[in-house]
């Protein structure tokens, strides 16, 4: 069997569209759960890392120690930090960056669509106005938790990656504070009891937690979208 294109996820929810999409089969690996299928003629797994760079390097790392795969693609949502973004916009950036080491690292392009601008790799949660405002200085269109930890794996074994996002939430707009943050447990599942005690403490937040829910179905599904056209693209490898 030729080698697999790997979809990296951090969530659950972002993978859900694929495998729906793709009718992908749930396996379990030495506790690693994977999702296996076809794209066309093209074998493809796909794993969910959970949120945060340290997850995202032990989880893709498994990965590639036990399966033979030619190529990563990183997919799911990302924060944009231009006001006047649009929900749903598509990022495919042209270099993404480590905010705790600043080591820069370059995607393999992917489909018809040429890479463009800088994505932001932080565990933190970046909202205050003077470092959004140095980042967009820098080019910075959007941030993420994963993508740059996915690349230095990548990277390390030798193996093309890329990523292809989609922004569900602006991080000036004041949607995503730390309790907001907090909703989600590491591994990008609900964290029943913290949503709970929100709605209790903050039911007028309600309506803007609806939008933003909206809007990260919306970047999911474009983002999956997208991902599947740009490899379904590539030639039908070897037979």
């Amino acid at each position: 069997m030729p080698p697999s294109v790997a979809f990296v996820f951090a969530m659950p929810m972002e993978l859900a569209p694929l495998a729906r999409t793709l009718s992908l089969e749930k396996r379990s690996a030495g506790g690693q759960a994977r999702w296996f299928g076809q794209l066309g003629r093209r074998p493809v797994v796909a794993i969910v890392t959970g949120m945060g760079t340290a997850l995202a390097t032990a989880g893709v790392e498994r990965l590639l120690a036990e399966t033979e795969v030619d190529r990563v693609v990183v997919v799911g949502i990302t924060g944009a930090i231009h006001e006047e973004t649009p929900i749903g916009t598509l990022i495919r950036p042209s270099v993404v960056i480590d905010g705790a080491t600043g080591t820069e690292y370059r995607p393999e392009p992917l489909g018809l669509v040429a890479p463009d601008g800088v994505m932001w790799t932080s565990d933190s949660l970046i909202t205050d106005p003077d470092t959004l405002a140095r980042l967009r200085g820098d080019g910075v269109v959007s941030l993420d938790m994963e993508t740059a930890a996915v690349a230095a794996v990548c990277v390390g074994r030798g193996i093309p990656w890329t990523v292809i996002r989609a922004i569900s939430d602006r991080a000036t707009d004041g949607s995503v504070d730390e309790e907001v943050f907090r909703l989600s447990n590491q591994d990008g599942t609900p964290n029943a009891k913290a949503v709970a005690a929100f709605v209790l403490r903050h039911p007028g937040r309600l309506p803007a937690m609806a939008r933003m829910a909206k809007g990260a179905r919306l970047a999911t599904e474009r983002s999956v979208e997208a991902a599947v056209a740009a490899v379904s693209g590539l030639d039908d490898g070897p037979d």
